[in-house]
């Protein structure tokens, strides 16, 4: 039987081993009419929004389950089974590579679903108060005084807000447990793009898991996403340096102030068919000044990019295709599967190529034998030039974030 494993404030000491099995069954999902085409046009709709969102903005081996969102929310997101306070509760909690706090719907919210965390039934909870220097620290808090307790309001997806009350309680990771850690405890939401179950940020800010827990994980991670149409809990998070493949190829870790919670990459250009896309290199670079540049993202659902790079990205698709192309919501390049053998896409950074299998370049419509390239061009009023490397291309790659050596490795892992 494995040991529980917990983890102080500003812990000193390393933990023990833990299980890393993942491969735990979902229920079964809701079949509607829907078709899973329409589905997934559905979770892209909702990418620009995000874009959007995007643009404003001691250790040993740990896993933690992963299972695509479509399965038991009905979102285009990844979750992670986590359990929040003593005893745990357990709770499906999307993961966000780009937001730092963490927050989950609690007892009494208004607009929030059924499942929710409720702090009474908690032996562990405590809320903080105005004081607290973690409440500082929080985006959106709304003190006018050092009495009472800390409340703030974030916005989330680009069309969503909550209002919550920041408290502390357990995180249990896999068999890890996290006394202390800070989280909001929403109060209210408003809008259709906030999880269901809550979100565990793992972004770069002060407040994001790695920031609360460093001296354990020690700023490393690596995830692997498993298809949306997994229906198990078959991907992982893995947190710690142990936990990590011995051998990946890696790019830099880059940082720009002024989106700091991002992990930009430096993408230097993209292949078809072993070809390099003429695309403007001016619109691939990173520049910390305008933060423009390219971002590795968990929630968004398929990989975006600013319009002159797409369009050149999509020109060069179309060229090695023979039959009709035709459109279908957001996918401007679709073919029939029977007659076409699509060209390879390779994302270059740098330092390593991400060569694309079929899967990680195309959606197929279940209705008929229709393929489309699943990438789109980024929206208009984004302010500044940014690409985004998005869930469906990463699904069934490792990828790896080393914060303290600043760097992302990318290898492929079937995990579905």
């Amino acid at each position: 039987m494995p040991l529980t494993h917990v983890l102080l404030p500003n812990p000193t000491a390393l933990i023990s081993p833990s299980s890393t099995s993942t491969a735990d069954a979902l229920p079964s999902p809701t079949q509607g009419p829907t078709s899973w085409f329409n589905t997934v046009l559905n979770m892209v709709s909702k990418d620009p929004i995000r874009l959007t969102y995007l643009s404003t903005l001691v250790s040993q081996k740990t896993s933690v389950p992963i299972a695509s969102a479509q399965q038991i929310l009905q979102t285009g997101n990844y979750v992670l089974r986590v359990k929040l306070g003593t005893p745990g509760q357990l709770m499906y909690m999307v993961m966000d590579t780009s937001s730092d706090s963490a927050w989950a719907p609690c007892s009494g919210c208004t607009g929030c679903s059924d499942s929710v965390f409720s702090p009474v039934n908690s032996t562990s909870y405590q809320s903080l108060d105005c004081t607290t220097p973690r409440c500082i620290q929080v985006r959106g808090q709304s003190c006018s005084s050092t009495v009472g307790p800390c409340l703030f309001n974030q916005t989330y997806g680009g069309d969503s807000s909550i209002s919550a009350s920041l408290i502390q309680d357990s995180l249990t990771l896999g068999h890890d447990v996290v006394l202390g850690y800070v989280f909001g405890c929403i109060n209210a939401i408003s809008g259709k793009s906030i999880p269901p179950q809550g979100l565990v940020g793992l972004g770069r800010g002060p407040m994001s898991l790695f920031s609360q827990t460093g001296p354990l994980y020690k700023g490393i991670f690596s995830y692997c996403l498993p298809s949306f149409k997994s229906y198990y809990f078959s991907g992982s998070l893995r947190l710690g340096p142990l936990a990590q493949p011995k051998s990946i190829r890696t790019t830099p870790l880059l940082q720009n102030p002024h989106r700091p919670s991002l992990y930009y990459v430096n993408l230097t250009g993209i292949s078809v068919a072993k070809k390099l896309v003429p695309a403007p290199p001016e619109l691939l670079a990173f520049n910390p000044t305008t933060g423009a540049g390219t971002v590795i993202d968990s929630g968004t659902v398929i990989s975006r990019f600013v319009q002159p790079v797409y369009e050149a990205l999509r020109d060069a698709f179309r060229s090695k295709l023979n039959g009709t192309i035709s459109s279908l919501g957001a996918f401007d390049t679709c073919f029939d599967t029977r007659y076409e053998e699509p060209p390879v896409v390779t994302l270059h950074f740098e330092g390593l190529d991400m060569v694309l299998p079929a899967e990680n370049t195309l959606i197929h419509s279940s209705a008929q034998p229709l393929a489309c390239l699943a990438m789109a061009p980024a929206p208009s009023n984004v302010n500044s030039v940014l690409n985004v490397i998005a869930n469906l291309q990463q699904q069934n790659h490792r990828i790896l974030f080393d914060l303290v050596n600043s760097r992302v490795g990318i290898a492929r892992e079937l995990c579905n």
